[in-house]
């Protein structure tokens, strides 16, 4: 015979044998990867094989950890491939909507200058509202290497201030490599730049500038959220602020460049797609094939259309600014300075070019 229960001193019901306590560390352990595999679940489909060498585990914890999540009220559900995944709640993305982000993320993933793992995680999520046909197809295309970048740091503490309204503090270093410390920023929106993919950050930057200023992610170090709340003002409008931006460069002061593309050329102007610049309909086409338009930019503290100017230039000789006359100046002392840096022999011969001499 067993040993008598007993009985709780307030009530008739017995009361349960107390069994030892589970290491502590292992429940907390167990409590994270639960969570992280129902986010990865979320995701993608994956079989326990894959989840396994995920987190390092066996296949049968992973199992247990699957049964878990279904008594956690998860729909856990296998296909027929043997992969397990957990659908998303509201509503999904119809397969042109998903294709569309999808295609956009993937050029992020590909051509952005930092290589960042949300980017990666992204595509998996979008890739859960394709069929499954599909969806296989696009996990086989995605490489995860398993490595990190600051930017995906910077991009955590910029995503929670922003969602959260709390003043970001962070350093920032500068392209000649000097560091401006302890920028305090009021997060209002953040921009893909056209010209370079990278993530910017817009702002009011309140302890050193006390004025809206844009950020490059990938250039923040040592960020902070501090207890400090904002409210976006009521006012501020993206559109308006990127409306004269070719990048990510907006304000107050933009330029309108006069710009003529030469026959060979033409073609892409007359294509579109590009912002800020003259309608096709109203564009210029000279009896040689040659077009004019008009590209409206943002400019820098100098007055230049910083982010234009490496457009133009990577035209070549395909391309010819007209005016404003600084504007154009800048254009050819740039072409000028890099003939004479890897042509020497001719220091002239471009000048003579433009200026109708040859």
């Amino acid at each position: 015979m067993g040993e008598p229960q007993q009985t709780h001193p307030d009530n008739d019901l017995p009361t349960p044998r107390r069994r030892p306590l589970p290491r502590q560390p292992l429940v907390w352990d167990r409590a994270k990867r639960l969570a992280a595999l129902a986010d990865k679940l979320k995701q993608a489909p994956r079989t326990t094989e894959q989840l396994a060498a995920h987190f390092g585990v066996t296949q049968r914890s992973i199992q247990r950890d699957l049964l878990a999540l279904s008594q956690m009220e998860h729909r856990v559900i296998r296909d027929h491939q043997g992969a397990y995944h957990i659908p998303q709640g509201g509503r999904a993305l119809n397969p042109a909507e998903a294709l569309a982000v999808y295609t956009a993320v993937r050029l992020l993933h590909h051509h952005a200058p930092v290589t960042s793992g949300h980017y990666l995680s992204a595509l998996e999520t979008v890739a859960a509202d394709l069929p499954q046909h599909l969806r296989h197809l696009l996990h086989r295309s995605l490489l995860e290497t398993g490595a990190t970048h600051a930017t995906d740091r910077a991009l955590d503490f910029v995503a929670a201030a922003w969602t959260h309204r709390e003043v970001l503090r962070f350093d920032y270093r500068k392209p000649g490599g000097e560091a401006l410390r302890g920028n305090e920023l009021e997060v209002y929106f953040v921009e893909i730049s056209r010209d370079n993919l990278a993530p910017y950050v817009i702002g009011c930057e309140t302890r050193h500038r006390g004025a809206i200023r844009t950020f490059k992610v990938s250039r923040m170090e040592n960020l902070a959220r501090l207890a400090r709340t904002y409210d976006i003002p009521e006012d501020f409008d993206p559109r308006d602020y990127l409306s004269d931006a070719w990048g990510v460069i907006g304000g107050k002061n933009p330029v309108t460049v006069r710009v003529r593309f030469a026959p060979e050329a033409a073609y892409r102007v007359l294509e579109g797609g590009y912002p800020n610049a003259t309608r096709v309909d109203t564009t210029l086409i000279h009896r040689d094939g040659s077009v004019e338009l008009d590209i409206r930019a943002g400019t820098d503290a100098s007055g230049l259309p910083r982010e234009l100017i490496p457009f133009l230039l990577g035209w070549g000789p395909r391309v010819e600014v007209l005016s404003p006359p600084h504007v154009r100046d800048h254009w050819l002392g740039e072409l000028r300075a890099a003939l004479a840096r890897h042509d020497p022999t001719y220091p002239g011969m471009l000048l003579d070019v433009m200026e109708g001499r040859r």
